[in-house]
């Protein structure tokens, strides 16, 4: 079994927390809902600061996004939300390329703004939308989900860098203890 990081364990599982807290705690208070588009402020930065970290914890931390949202909002939204697992392992992918934090930002916005707006689309277009929204047709309101996610993506990609600077200021070196699983003990 591979050894795993017990500062990158650590820090996994406080941005997973994260990304439960937001959605339960702030989901509909910190938010914007516009037609069938919604979004809560922040509730984007543990899983794009999770991207440093690699595509297991990124992706685990965006799972617990999407269990968030679905406890508190409900399951389209937790699909929405599960549109972030992809989006994290991408732009852990390209970070491990060399790519800086910004640019993968930038980069996976129109991917996520995508995902977001296809994943939604069977239901504004097979779904009850016409009660929820008036004559709109499908497409409108895909456009709407999608434009309205990359506008969230880039104010919490903001976000995120300013978090994730002011953050480096607080880190001090360790000497990367790795836990080995399977000699259940610290190495070094």
């Amino acid at each position: 079994m591979q050894s795993v990081d017990v500062k990158t364990i650590t820090i996994g599982a406080l941005l997973l927390a994260l990304s439960l807290v937001i959605p339960m705690a702030f989901g509909g208070v910190l938010g914007v809902v516009i037609g069938p588009f919604s979004a809560t402020l922040a509730s984007h930065v543990p899983v794009m600061i999770s991207m440093m970290y690699g595509p297991f914890v990124s992706g685990i931390v965006a799972l617990g996004s999407a269990i968030g949202f679905f406890l508190k909002l409900g399951p389209v939204i937790a699909m929405r939300a599960a549109m972030h697992i992809p989006v994290a392992i991408v732009g852990s992918i390209l970070l491990k390329k060399k790519l800086s934090f910004p640019v993968v930002l930038g980069v996976t916005a129109p991917i996520h703004a995508l995902l977001e707006g296809l994943i939604v689309l069977p239901f504004l277009t097979f779904g009850s939308s016409g009660a929820l929204y008036g004559k709109s047709d499908a497409m409108s309101l895909f456009a709407l989900v999608a434009g309205g996610t990359l506008i969230h993506h880039a104010m919490d990609s903001v976000i995120s860098v300013v978090s994730w600077q002011v953050l480096r200021l607080f880190a001090k070196p360790t000497n990367n203890q790795k836990l080995d699983f399977s000699k259940n003990q610290v190495a070094k």
